[in-house]
């Protein structure tokens, strides 16, 4: 298994890519860390890994809060006794809140740079003296494609992406002589039970037809991707960002 005998913690994990990672990295090995906003999804997340043999908690966390992400690290550690990865898949955006760069408000841009970005930088704070500890550990932050093209909405998103890839790239450099790894993976499209909920046939037609693969990526495809840069097999990768987006950002329509 690729995660055998590693600690990692999940940040977002009460339901979509968040629940498939923290799932597919049990069943890896992992003890896994569930930690949502919403502690029941959270709980509900842990316990479908434990029915099935695997090893998990559930920690209730506001990432947009410091006490809350330091207690968070705090008793993953105490309940296992070491911390190995830290998955950061939390993120709030806003379609209708967040629009353009001339009518967004700040307390929109503030709250999604608060939860996305500053989220992260409160997990790295906190996890990284347990990283250096031990002589190890790896980060995976999840970004998206929002990072790397211009959109005309969702303005705040896409910078809060792009922080997190630059975070992410600092970690790398920074701290890869105390033996920390630091990547991001960053999603097309995904057909998570939210996204199914709201998107009507035509709209999934065409969300298909543009996409090189012919598909739409599933929330395991982001899972497997996580679980691959957190092992050891990754061992030589860091400052990295990984498209699992099916070709999606390079196809010919993007440029239209």
């Amino acid at each position: 298994m690729l995660l055998n005998g590693k600690v990692i913690i999940v940040t977002g994990a009460g339901r979509g890519i968040g629940a498939a990672t923290a799932r597919i990295l049990a069943a890896e090995g992992a003890s896994v860390v569930v930690s949502d906003l919403d502690g029941s999804a959270a709980a509900t997340v842990a316990a479908s890994i434990t029915d099935v043999g695997g090893t998990a908690s559930a920690v209730q966390c506001d990432v947009g809060d410091t006490t809350s992400v330091a207690h968070l690290i705090a008793s993953s550690v105490d309940h296992f006794g070491a911390l190995d990865g830290v998955d950061h898949n939390a993120a709030w955006t806003s379609f209708r809140r967040d629009v353009d760069a001339r009518d967004v408000d700040l307390e929109t841009w503030n709250e999604v740079m608060n939860i996305n970005a500053t989220g992260a930088l409160r997990l790295a704070q906190a996890a990284l003296p347990h990283f250096q500890a031990s002589g190890s550990g790896a980060f995976v932050f999840i970004s998206s494609g929002s990072a790397a093209i211009g959109e005309h909405t969702r303005v705040s998103y896409g910078v809060s992406k792009a922080a997190i890839e630059q975070l992410s790239r600092h970690l790398a450099t920074r701290y890869g002589r105390d033996g920390i790894r630091s990547n991001c993976v960053a999603p097309g499209f995904i057909m998570t039970e939210t996204a199914a909920a709201v998107i009507d046939d035509d709209a999934r037609a065409r969300l298909t037809g543009g996409n090189p693969l012919g598909r739409l990526g599933t929330p395991a495809d982001i899972g497997h991707a996580v679980a691959f840069l957190l092992s050891d097999r990754a061992s030589f990768i860091t400052g990295q960002v990984l498209r699992v987006d099916g070709g999606l950002l390079v196809a010919p329509r993007l440029n239209h």
